[in-house]
Formats: C-alpha cells, structure tokens, sequence
C-alpha cells in the first residue's frame, strides 16, 4: 500500500499505544504536526519549551512504557538534549524526532537558520549519538526500515532514539507492507542458556543466606512479575537500592530496606553483603546510592542478569534473553511452604499540632498517612528525594525520581507527561522552590489541559540541598522569592486548581483534608525555615562536599599544592 513517510510514522508510533507526541512546534516540523492534527487516536501536546518537552516525555514514558517527542532542528534539538540525556542515563525509551530542514539544503550544503551557517548538518545529530542508541536520517529510500529499526530499537533497549525527518518529506509517499511493528525476536542460545542456569541453580542450592536486591533495570526489563515469583517461590528476603525505590511493594513480607553500601541500616548492610547468593538486574552504583562508593557486594555469589547476558560470579554467558533466564529459573527452583514475615515494626502513628510550625522532621511523618494505595508520586531531586526514600510507600505506588542524572526541575513536566496518559490516577508532586523555578512554565500547560495533580511545592528559601553541600549562607544558593500559591491563577485565568500557602501543621492537615474533594488539581505551598531539612540531606551535603572538593577542598591549597593534587588525580 501507499502511504506518505509522515502518515507512516504516525502509524507505526500509534501501533506503540502512544496517544501523545509531545513537542514545541518549529518551521521545520509543521508539515508533520499538520498530519498529526489529521490522523485519529493521537494527539500532538505542545511544552512550553524543548526542555519541558524531554522531560514531560520522560515522565509520559515512565508510565505508559514508550513516549514521543517532537522538536525543531538545531535550537529545539539542543533545547532538549539535557532531557534525552537524562531519559539515556535512566533507561527511558523515547521516540525524539526532529523536524530537520529540506533534504535538498543539506545535500547541498545550504547555510541555514537554527544552524551555525556554515553548511554543517551533521554537528547535531553527533550531539545525539551520545545519547540515543539509533540515530537516523529519513529518505525516500530508507523510511520504512529506518522508522522500524529505530522504534524497535527504543523498544529493545529501553533508550531513546533520534529521527531525523527532512521537512519536503513528510507528505512523500512510500510503499509499504501492512505488516505491524513487531518488537525483534532475540532466541537465546540454547548452550550459553543451559551452562547459565546450571551455574545458577548450583549456587542457589548451596546457599543459606540468599538475598535479591532490586535496582531500576527490574522495572525498564519488564522483570517485576517474574522477580517476585522468585521471591515469594523461593521465601527470599530483598533489598532495593535507592535507584529502585518501590518497583517491589515496600510492604511485602520479605522486603529487608534499601541498600547504599555504608549508608545502610546495619542489618540490610549485614544481609546484602554475606549474602551467599545474590540475584540482581543490572544493578547500577554511582556515589549517590552508594555510600560514596562504599558498596561491598559478594562477586564470587552476585548473579548479575542483563538484557542479553548474564554474569554469574566472573563468569559472563551472552546471548542469553534476561526473560528466559528468569524463566529457566522459575522452572527449576523447589517452592518453599514455610513462609516468613521479616517486616520492622510499625512506626509511631504521627499526631499533628495545629498551631506548631511545619518543620522537616514532622512534615514528612505528616504526610505519610496522606499517601494512597496505587498513587504515582514524584520526589524531585533535593530536598524531597532524601526525604521521600525514607517513607515506605503504600502498596501500589509507583515512585519516581531522577537519582542518577540528577537534574533539578524535571518532574514537574515530567508530571505533566504522566498526567497525559493516566489523567484519572492519583497522581502527587513533590518538589523544591529552586527546582520549581526551572521548569515552572509547565504548570500552565497542565492547568491548561484541565489536569489534576496534588503539588507540594517546598519552599525553603533557596537551593537548601547546595546550603548543605556548600555555601550555607552564600548568596549563589538564594533564589527569587516567588508566591507559589498565587501562580496558577496568573498563569491561566478561570482556572479551578485549589491552592494553599501553609506554614503550620494545622493548615497543612486542612489543606491536604480538601485535596482529597479536588478535580482540576492542588498546590499547596509549604514554608520551612531557610536551614531546615532532612536529616538525610544533613548527612549526605557533608559526604558530597567531601567527594567534590576533597576534606580541605581546593580553595584552601596553595598553588603548589593545587598543582601536585592535579596530577596526583
């Protein structure tokens, strides 16, 4: 049949279940936002910058499985590039399609706007390479095998991928099958896959002290179920690392805590690292969930599964699906009938002052009981992430954060993305006054689409995690003092989302009490003193210092000394 490359595109995206291409629009892409208005059951949502856009489409993926995104060449492209980073670095699949100028001009080397003028097309898409795992160009030649291999590819691999559509191309037809877009089928091999599991069930079935521990790649592989079949089959306690935060219910009976190296609980500490058998997906340590790189895991007992391949002690066998090395596994273990229950004890049920001032120690313990069943909450990075990896989340919940690429001001479009695919879930923002600032645009997108989310905006007064890393009382940590509470109603006139300035316990309760009635969204704006945080944050700005600057830090050596330490590293 025929088809124009744009209609193509559009088909093969929708064959994703996406319903959404989220985007900023730019001359060069407007043919193929007109064939997205024509086309039914998707919907192109436009961000208030390219910035935004990456990161909504992040959070869109996050919760549906796979996201689009669509941007202008040069200037949108590098407007979303720290976005398609960050959904590289935490193993997000987004679909990045740029709007690039007429394949002619750069055949011809033409010297173009939102380019440096100077005939070179190809500085951007090496940009991308860096961060994508497909990166293509479409012609009239290659469209139908190119979309195919970079959509199967952000499948496979769960990384984004970049497609670049010249802009005289959208409305050229094609002839293509009416095959649908398939995910490609990887058979392991049998050998590898045999001489894997054999190592495997030998190790386990020595063990008296097996342990599973859950980093992100368990929810990215599409493993949760047959982990937890793993456990429960097998009565296995399990540890998460803070980078894996929820994908297992925190609740579960043989969950043990979340492990970072030295920054442990002793006994989670104690069960991860004498663990005699220890079941892992592609766990990932940086100095953040780590200890400072303090993580001491038993590699002669570490099962190590990947997409492709698995490690078993030192010994690697690829080739092998991370699915049927699950599977083989499941197959082969005995089940236990004897059942344990390893669960701490409860903690203290929270009772609020109404007229006490809401400080960091007792606004998280007020919280708790606010949190639901099933509820998608966000911490964003700061303050709210060390806080909120203190709190067991109730069953159900999905919790998501940026813990390694770390960039301030993501969830707040990222909420936006999420809200777009489940607008009728519970879904609950937690963020900083700095971080707020960064992407603050985004809220009047989603009051604009009717939206309704609980954000709890945490004013502190500045950049309270820096304060603790360095410069409590340096001007360069301080913002501009905004009224949070008073935004949405500048930013969209009628609008119905609730808002509350609070800085008391009792107004905090109130507050939260009529959330619960809300239909277009709550913000509610919560005052800490400027020094006040978690004491999490406390221990952990101290560490960061010391790990950045060094224990006298670089501002105290002199010349000489700055030069040998330079050399020395």
């Amino acid at each position: 049949m025929k088809i124009t490359i744009g209609d193509y595109l559009i088909r093969r995206i929708k064959e994703l279940g996406i319903k959404h291409i989220i985007g900023v629009p730019g001359d060069f892409n407007l043919q193929f936002l007109e064939q997205i208005e024509a086309s039914e059951g998707i919907e192109f949502v436009g961000a208030s910058n390219e910035l935004n856009a990456a990161y909504a489409a992040d959070g869109y993926s996050r919760e549906h499985g796979i996201s689009a995104l669509c941007v202008t060449y040069g200037v949108g492209d590098l407007g979303a590039i720290g976005g398609i980073a960050g959904s590289a670095a935490e193993h997000i699949p987004v679909i990045s399609i740029s709007g690039i100028p007429p394949l002619f001009a750069k055949r011809h080397n033409y010297k173009v706007h939102h380019s440096l003028a100077d005939g070179n097309f190809s500085n951007i898409a090496n940009t991308y390479k860096e961060f994508t795992v497909v990166q293509t160009l479409v012609t009239q030649q290659n469209a139908k095998e190119e979309i195919d291999r970079a959509l199967r590819a952000a499948v496979r691999y769960k990384r984004p991928v970049n497609i670049q559509l010249p802009s005289n191309l959208s409305y050229y037809f094609i002839d293509v099958d009416e095959e649908p877009l398939l995910p490609e089928s990887h058979v392991s091999d049998e050998k590898s896959l045999n001489d894997a599991i054999k190592e495997i069930i030998m190790l386990y079935e020595k063990s008296n002290s097996p342990v599973v521990l859950v980093d992100m790649d368990v929810d990215r592989l599409e493993v949760t179920k047959e982990i937890l079949q793993f456990i429960e089959k097998t009565q296995t306690p399990f540890a998460q690392m803070s980078t894996g935060k929820a994908i297992l219910d925190e609740n579960h009976p043989l969950f043990i805590g979340t492990y970072k190296g030295n920054d442990s609980e002793e006994y989670v500490k104690d069960k991860v690292e004498n663990a005699d058998f220890l079941l892992s997906v592609s766990p990932r340590f940086i100095e953040w969930n780590s200890g400072t790189y303090s993580d001491d895991l038993p590699m002669e007992y570490l099962v190590r599964l990947d997409k492709d391949y698995t490690f078993v002690g030192d010994e690697i066998y690829e080739g092998i699906d991370i699915k049927d090395v699950l599977n083989e596994i499941l197959n082969r273990v005995e089940e236990k009938t004897e059942r344990y229950n390893l669960n701490k004890n409860e903690e203290d049920e929270f009772t609020f002052e109404k007229e006490k001032n809401i400080n960091h120690e007792d606004f998280w313990k007020q919280i708790k009981p606010f949190l639901k069943e099933e509820d998608l909450i966000y911490g964003e990075t700061g303050t709210t992430s060390q806080a909120l990896g203190e709190i067991i989340m109730p069953k159900g919940t999905k919790y998501i954060a940026s813990l390694i690429w770390g960039a301030i001001g993501f969830t707040l479009p990222a909420l936006f993305g999420s809200l777009l695919v489940n607008p009728k879930r519970r879904q609950i923002l937690f963020i900083g006054d700095g971080s707020f600032q960064v992407t603050a645009q985004e809220l009047s997108r989603i009051l604009y689409k009717e939206l309704n989310p609980i954000i709890f905006v945490i004013n502190n007064d500045g950049y309270t995690i820096e304060r603790y890393i360095l410069g409590m009382e340096a001007s360069y940590n301080d913002i501009p003092l905004w009224n949070y509470h008073e935004l949405p109603h500048h930013f969209v006139k009628n609008n119905k989302m609730l808002t509350f300035n609070v800085k008391t316990q009792g107004e905090l309760q109130e507050a939260m009490e009529k959330s619960k009635e809300a239909t277009h969204g709550v913000l509610i704006e919560v005052h800490f003193d400027k020094q006040d945080a978690p004491e999490t944050l406390k221990k952990f700005g101290p560490a960061v210092a010391n790990f950045n600057f060094g224990e006298r830090g670089m501002e105290d050596m002199g010349e000489e000394e700055r030069i040998d330490e330079e050399i020395n590293t």
